[in-house]
């Protein structure tokens, strides 16, 4: 069996903190409340999404990886990973705010956690007026000072609010503090992992439990990162017709491609998969004559071994994600 374009089933997750956008916007099929998380593509153990149609319908991504190998995620990235998918892709609805919180490095998650750590981008897909996004500190604090915030329940106090609208792209690294603001629908591309440690919650109580949620100060206070930086939102200019730099790191590579034409791209210099994630209008990607059309809120996943392809749209973006 030759390997093609992939879409994937999402699962559908509960959130204290979340909305109705994943379907009002997004055109996501669920009838749970507060589904927060739309995990697009996810090799996060328990939590696998399956392809939804096609020859390889119901294969997960470990089972892809294992037939297929490099091929179908890159020899780079099969040398250095092996049948483990690096990247975690979701849709986020946050009707009001997430937890104030932080994630550990690769080197403290496999220590702690056997995980990857979670380094992670947001793509700001719409944002009510006035929302924000928290991300960093505004003022110069240390372990102590930070204790006694905690204590006080005035760590926002020092926190970087940052007002957001469409197309806000920010990068969040290992040991930054943030949280989602309410209001934000946004695109995330991230380490797979699922280790957060939770550092302040609003004092709310979860409906569906009764109590609140866990915090996890003990594990956080060492993975902070306390520098105060001049700007966290990422700049970038955006190109039409052609792959826009959003976020490049060691963990995973973001472009933004603005579409109102048919653009034939070659990944031949790219020995990664392609992820492509619609967060604004529709488009058709075309390879070998066949045609898979992708609408916003909608992701779709090219084998490291298809390299030629065309997105064709009248208007759409799209971000493009490798490792």
């Amino acid at each position: 069996m030759n390997l093609q374009p992939l879409k994937f089933t999402p699962l559908y997750k509960y959130r204290i903190w979340g909305g109705e956008k994943l379907k009002t916007i997004l055109q996501k099929d669920y009838n749970e409340k507060n589904i927060g998380e739309s995990w697009e593509i996810s090799d996060v153990s328990g939590d696998e999404t399956q392809v939804s149609l096609g020859l390889f319908k119901g294969k997960t991504l470990r089972d892809l990886i294992k037939q297929f190998k490099g091929d179908f995620v890159g020899n780079t990235v099969y040398d250095k990973f092996g049948e483990e998918f690096p990247l975690l892709i979701k849709f986020i609805d946050a009707e009001t705010p997430l937890s104030i919180q932080v994630h550990p490095s690769d080197e403290i998650a496999k220590q702690r956690h056997n995980s990857f750590g979670k380094n992670e981008m947001w793509y700001v897909m719409q944002a009510d007026e006035g929302a924000e996004l928290i991300v960093g500190f505004d003022q110069k604090i240390n372990k102590e000072t930070y204790t006694k915030h905690i204590h006080n329940n005035t760590i926002l106090d020092v926190m970087h609010h940052e007002k957001v609208s469409k197309g806000d792209t920010f990068y969040i690294p290992t040991g930054r503090v943030h949280a989602i603001g309410a209001g934000v629908l946004l695109a995330e591309i991230q380490q797979t992992s699922n280790i957060t440690y939770r550092i302040y919650d609003y004092d709310r109580v979860d409906s569906k439990t009764g109590e609140k949620r866990e915090l996890h100060n003990d594990l956080a206070i060492d993975v902070i990162d306390y520098e105060v930086y001049d700007n966290y939102k990422t700049p970038y200019e955006l190109l039409k017709n052609q792959s826009s730099k959003l976020v490049h790191s060691p963990y995973f590579t973001t472009n933004i491609l603005e579409i109102n034409t048919t653009v034939k791209k070659d990944y031949a210099n790219i020995d990664s998969f392609v992820i492509f994630m619609c967060v604004e209008g529709s488009l058709d990607l075309i390879h070998t004559d066949e045609i898979y059309t992708l609408k916003i809120g909608e992701t779709l996943l090219l084998p490291a071994s298809l390299k030629n392809i065309s997105l064709k749209s009248s208007f759409a973006k799209v971000l493009e994600v490798y490792y």
